[in-house]
């Protein structure tokens, strides 16, 4: 029974943080749900190898070179650059370190527009995941973002190397 009114005041916590947009502050963007990265979004060869393959680069953001996939992702991103993110079990989804982490580390990227002039709007800190692949940001945007933002993407990406592991779905 006290199990179950823990988990219960955990869920009513966590659902308040990301009701809640905070004193005054205006919301930008919401992001219910993520898509993890598939590095290749297409190929063309015969047999079992493809000699041409197109990356999957959002936006001018490059894919990694591996599979990665997410459990759940929330985040809101307030109109004066304030972020919170909540990830859940981001973690290879191929190659012989499947299930892992890899020892990465992540920041938040919200892109804003759709044409070939992209502005990166970046969190400052690097958050590692834990073993389980959570992660929490509580950040800011540097540069600020637009006050609006009419096609915003999300990317969670690896501090190493800016390659993108995942994608935010956008809420309404």
């Amino acid at each position: 029974m006290k199990r179950g009114a823990s988990l219960l005041i955990a869920a009513i916590a966590v659902i308040g943080i990301f009701a809640s947009p905070g004193m005054g502050a205006q919301l930008l963007a919401r992001f219910d749900g993520g898509i993890g990265v598939i590095p290749v979004s297409s190929g063309v060869g015969q047999g079992l190898q493809a000699d041409n393959v197109t990356r999957n680069i959002v936006r001018g953001v490059q894919p990694p070179g591996q599979i990665w996939v997410i459990r759940d992702l929330k985040a809101v991103v307030q109109a004066d650059g304030q972020i919170r993110v909540d990830g859940r079990g981001l973690l290879l989804g191929g190659g012989n370190n499947i299930g892992g982490n890899a020892g990465a580390s992540v920041f938040a990227t919200l892109i804003c527009e759709t044409s070939p002039q992209f502005v990166e709007h970046s969190t400052t800190l690097d958050v590692p995941l834990e073993a389980n692949g959570d992660f929490r940001i509580d950040d800011v945007l540097v540069p600020a973002p637009p006050l609006e933002c009419a096609s915003p993407v999300l990317l969670i990406r690896n501090a190493a190397n800016s390659a993108w592991f995942a994608a935010g779905i956008r809420g309404d």
